[in-house]
């Protein structure tokens, strides 16, 4: 499918209406459609796209400014003038559909930046290129907010940004617009769809390509939460209690992920045979989809080599620290956890609490793996950082809001 996607202006900024229409973009082409731009000023091609340059449609074009203040003035050249300008982005736009299944439009169809461009795609959309889908999306509305009360006026033009289009569907971006939107065309709030904005996580959090493929491979961001063991596998880590907890998480109804990054031990013979008691304990426990061994089975499903920036990267990406030993020296990963603003769940033992303090939740490592389960799930679905970081892994990435709420938006 070709798709247009419309904005008054072009430019590779992160945050913003641009930025979405960037995103979007790229997800169309993942998907096998072939998006294209169409915009009043910038560059296509700086978002790696093919796209058209119309500047009558640009928000700042002499003409548009100088008319529509002439419009709220009610001097009479401005009617005609007005009406020769919609004349010509509709000629204009209509050549650049050509070859169009689809277009979508970025705020131009309740924003009142260019009038003109609104009018002239109403027009289209109702008239000679209603064969295409139109989706206006919406991300402010000119009549709902007092800060333009001033630049809008009774009557036409200004009517055309709260009249609803017979083949229009129209995309809100929050529940808020969803109800300013309703209110505004008379319409319940269930006839407006509402796609709201997401975020590319690996735009903000450290992913190698190597770190992308283990969270692929691992269904990271469909847990519920991901335990980070970042331990060598020897006896005094206890190990066994991490693979019972996560086997209690899961049986709560839970999805967690526990992952165990270091190899055994390297000092003692017999670490070897600890980790093959742990492989079948594993196995008893039916955890091959919940528990990983790093040094096992990396993202290509043979041994992989946590280096240290790997380390960093797996803290940046878990839920939370899990140390369930019954023997440690120190308990530095307290510390590294703490610097990614990890929750800290940990055996109670004089050096960890010296360590964390009160800055992390404590457990009997003798205790039954059922309880110190439930204490971490209620720990984790506080309200609060760990929380709200979840809820954006699972619910706000571009990745899963695409393929759920966009793409049907052109079935």
């Amino acid at each position: 499918m070709k798709i247009a996607i419309l904005h008054y202006a072009c430019y590779p900024v992160v945050g913003g209406v641009e930025s979405i229409i960037s995103t979007h973009a790229r997800l169309f082409e993942a998907a096998g459609h072939e998006p294209f731009i169409i915009a009043g000023r910038g560059n296509p091609a700086a978002i790696s796209l093919p796209g058209v340059i119309i500047p009558e449609i640009d928000s700042k074009h002499p003409d548009v400014l100088k008319v529509q203040a002439a419009l709220l003035r009610g001097e009479e050249w401005a009617g005609p003038e007005f009406e020769r300008l919609v004349a010509c982005i509709s000629d204009l736009l209509s050549d650049a559909l050509k070859g169009a299944n689809a277009c979508i439009v970025h705020n131009a169809f309740t924003l009142h930046k260019n009038l003109a461009l609104t009018v002239a795609l109403a027009q289209l959309a109702v008239g000679k290129e209603s064969d295409k889908r139109w989706v206006a999306w919406c991300h402010d509305l000119a009549w709902s907010n007092p800060l333009y009360v001033d630049e809008l006026s009774s009557g036409w033009p200004w009517e055309a940004l709260k009249t609803q289009l017979p083949n229009v569907t129209y995309v809100a971006i929050s529940e808020q617009r969803r109800a300013e939107m309703a209110h505004l065309f008379g319409l319940p709030r269930s006839s407006i769809t509402l796609v709201p904005n997401g975020i590319d996580p690996e735009m903000f959090i450290p992913c190698s390509p190597q770190m992308s493929s283990l969270r692929t491979r691992f269904n990271w961001d469909e847990r519920d939460w991901v335990l980070l063991a970042p331990v060598r596998v020897t006896r005094r880590k206890n190990l066994g209690l991490a693979l019972q907890i996560t086997a209690a998480m899961r049986a709560g109804g839970g999805k967690p992920l526990l992952v165990i990054t270091g190899p055994p031990g390297p000092h003692n013979p017999r670490s070897d045979e600890y980790f093959n008691e742990l492989l079948r304990l594993r196995a008893a426990l039916d955890l091959r989809e919940e528990a990983v061994f790093l040094a096992l089975e990396g993202a290509g499903g043979g041994p992989l080599h946590v280096s240290d920036d790997m380390v960093n990267e797996l803290y940046w990406w878990s839920d939370a620290l899990l140390v369930t030993s019954v023997q440690e020296g120190f308990g530095l990963p307290l510390l590294e956890a703490g610097l990614a603003r990890l929750p800290i769940f940990c055996s109670s033992l004089p050096v960890l609490r010296e360590v964390g303090a009160e800055n992390a939740h404590y457990f009997n490592p003798r205790d039954n793996p059922t309880n110190i389960a439930e204490m971490i799930r209620i720990t984790l679905e506080e309200p609060g950082i760990a929380a709200m970081r979840r809820k954006v892994l699972t619910s706000y990435t571009w990745d899963a809001i695409f393929h759920e709420r966009v793409l049907p938006l052109l079935a």
